[in-house]
């Protein structure tokens, strides 16, 4: 019983002295700084793509051309399959009606 009455004073106390916090010279080395937030002065400087259009890694990031660059690769890619489903199957579908107009 006399532990219960002992943890629940000092509970009293911590939340007493929670409320009433006065900022110590103590407490203000614990605060926490954004010290990288924003790192303007991190790295190379970035530039605009017109400005220096063979060196991608110095681009904006507004200017990376990377999906404009992958929607023209799948592009491709669909026109070179399409193209050649076309070429290797066109001579089929004339064969076979010559054959059914010759059966006649």
């Amino acid at each position: 019983m006399a532990s219960r009455v002992a943890t629940a004073a000092r509970q009293a106390a911590i939340i007493t002295r929670l409320s009433s916090a006065k900022p110590s010279p103590q407490s203000a080395n614990l605060i926490q700084r954004r010290g990288l937030a924003g790192a303007a002065g991190h790295g190379p400087p970035k530039v605009n793509v017109w400005e220096d259009p063979m060196s991608p890694s110095k681009w904006k990031e507004e200017h990376n051309l990377a999906q404009p660059f992958v929607i023209v690769s799948l592009s491709g890619w669909g026109l070179l399959f399409f193209g050649g489903y076309k070429f290797f199957t066109r001579g089929k579908k004339d064969k076979e009606e010559k054959l059914a107009e010759a059966s006649h």
